[in-house]
C-alpha cells in the first residue's frame, strides 16, 4: 500500500482558507482574484484605446453579475432541470453549489449585447474581443479553485501525475467500488487551467504585440475555439457531473461546447477575411461627458 501511495500524488489540500469566525474558501479567493485582475487588465486596455474609464468599471460589475446568474441558470436548465422544476425555490441557492461555465458564457454574451446597445453604442464584438483576454485568466484561476475543492476531477489513471483526492466523497466512493484499493485520477482541473493560462498568454500577445483587436471578432473567436475545444477533449477523461450523462456518447458539457467551437471558428475566418481596421491609441481614458 505504501508503494502505491508513493507512485501518485496524494492531494489532501484544505479547501478552507479561513474556518472561523467565518468560512472563506480558496475557491472564493481564486474567483475574487481572477475578477480583480481581469478588471485591472480590461481597464488598461480601455485606457490604451482611449475608451471611457466608466465603461471598464461597468463591464466589471456586469460580468460578475452575468457570470453568476448565467452559470446558475445554465446548471439549472442544462444539468438539473428535473430537480429544479420541482423545487424552483432552490434555484436562488447558489451557495449550495451548481454552476455551469457554458451558462456563464451565455450570460456574459447577453449582458454585453445589452450593455453595448445602451451604453457604448458600438458592436458587441468591441467589448467581447477585449473581455476575452482577461476572461481566459479568470477561467484558469477558477479551475484552480476547483482543484483546491477536490472537485471536477477525472477518471482513474495509471499516469504518474494521477491524484488521490482524499478529501473528496466522490473519490472515496470510487475507492470503495474498486474493492477498497486507492484510485489515482486525472487532475482534469489542472489540464483545463493549463490550457486557459496558455490561452491567456497568447491572447495578451495578440492584443499588445500584434494588434489583433484591429480584426473585430478575432480575439473572441480564438478564445471560444480554444476554451471549448479543450473542454470538449478533456471531458473524455473527466467524471460526469450528473447521473443522466453516464450512458451518453458525448456528455452535456461536450454537446454544449460544440456550438461555441463552431461560432469561434466562424469568427476567426470572418475576421481574417475582413480588411484590418486602423485604430488610434491615445493611451489615456477619454474625457467623460458631463451629465446635464
Amino acid at each position: 500500500m505504501i508503494s502505491q501511495i508513493t507512485n501518485f500524488i496524494t492531494w489532501d489540500f484544505n479547501p478552507d482558507l479561513i474556518s472561523t469566525p467565518i468560512t472563506i474558501r480558496w475557491y472564493g479567493l481564486m474567483f475574487a482574484i481572477g475578477f480583480l485582475l481581469g478588471a485591472w487588465i480590461l481597464s488598461k486596455m480601455f485606457r490604451h484605446e482611449g475608451a471611457r474609464s466608466s465603461w471598464a468599471d461597468s463591464v466589471f460589475i456586469l460580468v460578475v453579475v452575468c457570470t453568476i446568474i448565467g452559470a446558475r441558470l445554465g446548471h439549472v436548465f442544462f444539468y438539473a432541470w428535473d430537480y429544479y422544476s420541482a423545487h424552483p425555490e432552490d434555484i436562488i441557492k447558489v451557495w449550495e453549489g451548481g454552476l455551469a461555465s457554458h451558462g456563464g458564457a451565455i450570460g456574459i454574451i447577453i449582458g454585453v449585447c445589452i450593455f453595448s446597445y445602451f451604453v457604448t453604442k458600438r458592436s458587441p464584438l468591441w467589448v467581447l474581443d477585449r473581455l476575452a483576454v482577461p476572461t481566459a485568466l479568470v477561467a484558469g484561476l477558477i479551475r484552480m479553485g476547483n482543484l483546491f475543492n477536490s472537485e471536477i476531477f477525472g477518471h482513474a489513471t495509471t499516469l504518474p501525475w494521477g491524484f488521490y483526492f482524499v478529501n473528496s466523497r466522490e473519490w472515496q466512493s470510487m475507492c470503495l467500488a474498486n474493492g477498497g484499493d486507492l484510485v489515482a485520477c486525472h487532475p482534469t482541473q489542472l489540464y483545463e487551467a493549463l490550457c486557459y493560462f496558455i490561452l491567456f498568454g497568447v491572447l495578451m500577445w495578440m492584443y499588445w504585440k500584434r494588434n489583433a483587436e484591429e480584426r473585430p471578432g478575432l480575439l473572441l473567436g480564438v478564445f471560444l475555439t480554444v476554451v471549448f475545444a479543450s473542454r470538449f477533449c478533456i471531458e473524455f477523461v473527466k467524471n460526469v457531473q450528473e447521473a443522466f450523462e453516464q450512458d451518453m456518447l458525448l456528455n452535456m458539457g461536450q454537446l454544449l461546447s460544440i456550438p461555441f467551437v463552431i461560432v469561434g471558428v466562424v469568427l476567426i475566418v470572418v475576421a481574417m477575411k475582413r480588411e484590418r481596421l486602423h485604430l488610434d491609441y491615445p493611451d489615456k481614458f477619454a474625457v467623460e461627458e458631463k451629465k446635464k
